[in-house]
């Protein structure tokens, strides 16, 4: 059993597996030492990890909608944008996600890159999309599900591009949003290790052929945050704005993708 950041990971998981754990909030002991001895968790909180300990990936999330999507018709070269939330609120919170157009939105708000390694092939190899644009990261350098260093991310987008590749699928590879701050992660300055991750993605997709979609200094207010004026919480996730920006980036990216031939 370890303790990790403000989170009785061990106590918690066993009791979620507990049958006499209910979904009100509950009180957990804590080890025997000098820290309180409960954790008093809220129910939503409860709700939110047992959900994550039965799907930590979240494959139930799109599994319908993917058996329900047709094949490309002939001639349609579909694109699967695979991210977190910043992805996910694109034309559901804010902004137009490219209507008329073959692409698909499967984003999921807070994921991390070894949850969309998992479910990469159910959401984007089994759509048979053309190509795949990437955004990741920032929740990652959070740590939204426990520690990563910088190798760990960068092997998890490795994987994505080895599967897609065999798959004969084109990738792009977008740039993590500029971050000086996180309203879920107040303590911690994100913008250097966004930029060492950029740096990363840029270099990695020059070495494997890979199209580079980089939103970063259209958005960045210069210091390594996000402008303000195009955020909808004013630090990470864009708003109409932001993602009128992003969209003509995406769509200069995705045409010089679809413009190369098939891995």
């Amino acid at each position: 059993m370890q303790w990790k950041g403000n989170c009785w990971c061990g106590l918690v998981v066993l009791g979620i597996m507990s049958s006499s754990f209910s979904a009100k909030a509950q009180s957990v002991p804590a080890p025997a030492s000098n820290l309180p001895q409960t954790v008093t968790l809220p129910a939503q909180e409860v709700d939110r990890m047992r959900h994550q300990l039965a799907d930590w990936p979240n494959l139930g999330r799109y599994r319908d909608e993917n058996a329900t999507l047709a094949p490309p018709a002939q001639g349609e070269e579909r694109v699967v944008f695979m991210g977190d939330s910043i992805t996910d609120n694109w034309g559901r919170r804010a902004g137009k996600f490219f209507p008329g157009k073959p692409y698909v939105n499967r984003g999921i708000g807070g994921q991390t890159t070894p949850q969309m390694l998992i479910r990469f092939r159910q959401d984007v190899v089994a759509l048979h999309p053309a190509a795949v644009i990437i955004l990741a990261g920032i929740n990652d350098i959070a740590g939204n599900t426990g520690p990563e260093t910088m190798s760990d991310i960068e092997n998890n987008f490795r994987s994505m591009v080895d599967i897609a590749k065999r798959e004969h699928i084109r990738v792009i590879l977008s740039s993590t949003l500029p971050a000086s701050a996180l309203g879920w992660r107040p303590a911690l300055k994100p913008a250097g290790q966004v930029r060492e991750l950029n740096a990363w993605l840029q270099n990695y997709a020059q070495q494997e052929n890979l199209v580079y979609c980089n939103y970063y200094p259209a958005l960045e207010d210069g210091n390594g945050g996000m402008r303000p004026e195009l955020a909808m919480d004013k630090l990470v996730h864009p708003n109409d704005a932001g993602y009128a920006i992003m969209s003509p980036i995406a769509e200069a990216a995705i045409e010089k993708a679809l413009a190369a031939p098939r891995p």
